[in-house]
């Protein structure tokens, strides 16, 4: 991951970006750089990006008088210009300008090339940007700790099955927390087995890995909140739809990701702790592969969860919301303040918005909706409220268990979360992140594959909530 480092002034020998208002251009961008004529005519233009080449020297000009979100991009931008060409880049200009710019250029800088034979021929040269004049050292530190956690969800979530089990999902959480300061506590499956957990342990019957649900908790010393916050993450390792198997390509091929909501519930509480939040945080991760062999559960089971209510499974491709109902009545025990789980739950969720955003519902006070908008408007991890009206619950009942996992073809993203809300006593959120958590081609500094989107959100979130 690219380095970040400070100096008081810039080198003239080493390549520039530049950032700057129109106010402050002809004072602050020295010629040696720019001819007059170069900066006439960005002074005059309209364009957001501007460059110029002398050899192997590159100077950038761009307008820092943009929207936080323009300035990432500008950085994901430049990461393309450079990233396999320059070794050192120097970033100039307003303290948040050059903040939200060298987060964009970082994290689009980012490559999943673990399984290349000859790694050495595709990877970014870029590694190290310097930041030429003076920003605060916990300022920097926040953009850093902040790319590398989003780096290590990706990884987790461009990793295959064959890699990245339940078993190993857990133990990279576990060192996690060795290194950021939180707990993690693993239950097996023998221990799953005596809390009842139907719910898991049915979907990890087709499996000849065992599941893991995985406890981490982080709490600062002066923690804000008195009762906790639960943050749930769907833990499927690799999806096939078991025995309602999923059609491939364009299906079954990318379900490496649908644990994508797991890494983002880890990667909050990861970046929290290394930001020392003061914060009271638990995390619980369901995990577990969705595989159609060994004793593989089947359509007209009926599931006994782990709160005693029974499930009539109708589709094994619906395995998503059995695992989190066992963890979302497992947060019970914590008394929590609010319980938020995030999951790759629905198709339903990515054809009704897109990659653009993710899906909240649910019965939670509106501010706290109110709270996650605005720090999803802040970091450009957008979330839209859907409706949660009773009505959607009727498509949930079975005639011959208390509930099915399925319900009509209309609104499944919002069935499936009136059906999880039924597992939980505590003020509940839930967030499908099918969408913007995996992508098909690169989009500015989000990634293709895993995108690392979620982390951002919930640690903006989580901040916004201790100051």
């Amino acid at each position: 991951m690219l380095q970040i480092s400070q100096c008081n002034s810039f080198s003239e020998d080493l390549s520039i970006v530049f950032l700057f208002s129109n106010k402050d251009l002809k004072n602050k961008i020295s010629n040696s750089l720019f001819t007059r004529e170069h900066l006439k005519q960005i002074s005059n233009s309209n364009e957001k990006i501007d460059y110029i080449k002398k050899g192997e020297f590159l100077a950038f000009a761009i307008y820092s008088e943009q929207s936080e979100e323009h300035l990432r991009i500008a950085g994901a931008v430049v990461q393309q210009h450079i990233g396999q060409k320059l070794e050192k880049i120097q970033i100039s200009g307003p303290e948040n300008a050059v903040l939200k710019f060298s987060e964009g250029l970082i994290l689009a800088n980012y490559q999943f090339i673990k399984y290349f034979s000859k790694k050495d021929e595709c990877k970014n040269k870029l590694s190290e940007i310097i930041l030429s004049n003076a920003i605060g050292d916990s300022k920097v530190k926040e953009v850093w700790n902040t790319c590398k956690v989003v780096y290590w969800t990706r990884d987790l979530v461009n990793e295959p099955v064959s890699f990245l089990t339940a078993v190993k999902l857990a133990e990279e959480i576990t060192n996690a927390g060795n290194e950021a300061g939180f707990s993690v506590n693993v239950l097996q499956k023998a221990q799953i087995e005596a809390l009842k957990m139907g719910g898991l342990l049915g979907v990890n019957r087709g499996s000849i890995d065992p599941p893991t649900f995985t406890i981490a908790e982080y709490k600062h010393s002066k923690a804000v909140n008195e009762k906790p916050i639960i943050l749930v993450g769907k833990g499927v390792v690799y999806d096939t739809g078991g025995l309602s198997l999923k059609p491939t390509p364009g299906s079954m091929d990318c379900m490496k990701c649908d644990m994508a909501g797991a890494a983002a519930m880890a990667g909050a509480i990861y970046l929290s702790a290394l930001q020392k939040l003061k914060i009271h945080l638990v995390v619980l991760i369901p995990a577990t592969d969705n595989r159609p062999g060994m004793d593989a559960y089947t359509p007209g089971d009926i599931l006994t969860m782990h709160n005693g209510s029974t499930v009539e499974v109708l589709n094994t491709d619906a395995e998503g919301r059995l695992i989190l109902a066992d963890a979302l009545t497992y947060a019970d025990r914590y008394k929590p303040e609010i319980v938020i789980d995030a999951a790759t739950l629905t198709g339903a969720a990515l054809r009704a918005i897109g990659t653009h955003a993710s899906i909240m519902m649910g019965n939670a006070n509106d501010s706290y909706f109110n709270e996650l908008e605005e720090a999803g408007n802040k970091v450009y991890e957008r979330v839209v409220r859907f409706p949660f009206w009773d009505e959607y619950l009727k498509e949930m009942k079975s005639s011959i268990a208390d509930l099915k996992n399925i319900g009509g073809p209309n609104a499944g993203m919002i069935t499936a979360g009136k059906f999880l809300e039924q597992f939980v006593k505590a003020p509940y959120i839930h967030i499908d992140v099918a969408g913007p958590t995996w992508l098909d081609a690169k989009d500015g500094y989000r990634t293709k594959g895993g995108t690392g989107s979620g982390v951002r959100l919930l640690y903006q979130f989580l901040k916004n909530r201790t100051n």
